[in-house]
């Protein structure tokens, strides 16, 4: 039979013990709370888009071109940029996406959206058509983004646009005269800062220069230059 002695410091030991585990098991804790942290931060993603005011053109619709009504089919994207997720390269051979800088919509209907507005704008032709119209039109104009990326070096960050387009005439049965011109328009766009926000604005600016080149490359295919 145990002591009272003997019983009090064996219940004294018990205490001790249960408070060392409940020590160890807090600390294990929040050492384990720590590596999830560690391993995935806070969540909050940043979407970009591309943002510059519609051009216009000073010249008039040539003679015969006023009936020209063009349709904006919808763009297809390479497989490496068909995405909403930034990609950037910093080496040939490989392409790297951000994981928290996003651009608000994939980068094939930035293109088929500021072309047809472009387009439209420009006042060239009679009418152009968005991708969803079913109206009648004389021409179509398809495509696709070759090349969406942010391209680094040591000493800057470039926006590299590049896209396809095909001129066809809608409604001709002929192949040899169906297709007009099929055509790539690409440049490049230094960034004034090393982050994803002036990785937009040259973008923006990329897309402004490629999309005039385009219209006046349909315009003159139009007119016979």
């Amino acid at each position: 039979m145990l002591s009272r002695r003997n019983y009090s410091k064996q219940k004294t030991d018990r205490r001790r013990a249960v408070r060392y585990i409940v020590i160890i098991l807090i600390a294990f804790s929040l050492a384990f709370s720590g590596c999830v942290q560690l391993k995935q931060p806070n969540t909050k993603f940043e979407y970009y888009t591309l943002e510059y005011d519609a051009l216009t053109s000073d010249k008039s619709p040539v003679s015969g071109h006023k009936s020209t009504i063009l349709k904006i089919k919808y763009f297809s994207t390479s497989p490496i940029y068909n995405t909403d997720r930034i990609i950037y390269s910093d080496q040939q051979f490989k392409r790297t996406p951000y994981f928290y800088h996003k651009w608000k919509v994939k980068p094939a209907e930035f293109v088929t959206y500021f072309l047809s507005r472009d387009l439209k704008e420009s006042g060239l032709f009679k009418a152009v058509l968005p991708p969803t119209s079913g109206s009648l039109h004389t021409h179509t104009v398809e495509g696709t983004v070759d090349k969406f990326l942010e391209l680094d070096s040591n000493d800057s960050w470039e926006a590299v646009l590049s896209i396809s387009v095909t001129l066809q005439v809608a409604r001709e049965q002929d192949v040899d005269k169906k297709i007009i011109f099929q055509r790539s328009f690409s440049t490049k766009r230094k960034c004034k800062e090393k982050n994803p926000l002036a990785l937009a604005q040259a973008m923006s600016q990329a897309m402004a220069e490629v999309s005039k080149e385009i219209g006046i490359a349909i315009h003159g295919a139009l007119a016979g230059k």
